[in-house]
């Protein structure tokens, strides 16, 4: 005969309400082609500037290649590059200025895109970065498709055909450059 050991019984567990399944947000329709093209869009731009005993403050504005209105240099951003560097990489692109670009934007504002000849615009925000400028180029890559005019900072202000940038214009001063030891 072999000798059985008592077992106990697993006791059992008190009644609980049964477990349910965190609230989680309902998921969401993707986004239709309308909706995804009035999403905000961002590019980065060059505000360049330069200062002269005889004339002071003054603006370099260029002519946008489709409408022709009087912008700053902006554009789209560039992948490996941070933005104040795609900013100033603009600049020489679309008007042939080089110089030293702030690290932090000095503002921001906001224009209507235009995509293409369909007339479709989207929203785009501007960030700008102020840019030194120490000289400009005789030639440059987008030379030919654009005029460039440097004015005062009064005068680029009142021509310029965004009235955000128009803002960031008339508020801007120039840091002082730091002596160099």
């Amino acid at each position: 005969m072999t000798k059985s050991t008592p077992r106990s019984l697993p006791k059992s567990k008190p009644k609980t309400k049964p477990k349910t399944k965190p609230k989680t947000k309902p998921k969401t329709k993707p986004k239709s082609r309308a909706t995804a093209a009035a999403a905000l869009r961002v590019q980065y731009g060059a505000l360049p500037y330069r200062e002269t005993a005889a004339r002071g403050l003054e603006i370099l504005l260029l002519t946008s290649r489709r409408t022709q209105r009087w912008i700053v240099p902006k554009g789209w951003p560039i992948k490996g590059l941070k933005q104040a560097e795609a900013a100033a990489r603009e600049a020489y692109e679309e008007a042939g200025v080089r110089g030293t670009i702030s690290r932090k934007p000095i503002g921001a504002y906001i224009y209507d895109k235009l995509l293409d000849e369909t007339g479709i615009t989207v929203p785009c925000e501007v960030k700008l970065f102020a840019l030194r400028v120490t000289r400009q180029e005789k030639h440059w890559p987008e030379q030919a498709q654009r005029e460039t005019q440097w004015l005062p900072a009064a005068t680029a202000a009142a021509t310029a055909g965004d009235e955000g940038l128009r803002t960031l214009i008339a508020n801007f001063v120039p840091k002082k450059s730091k002596p160099r030891k």
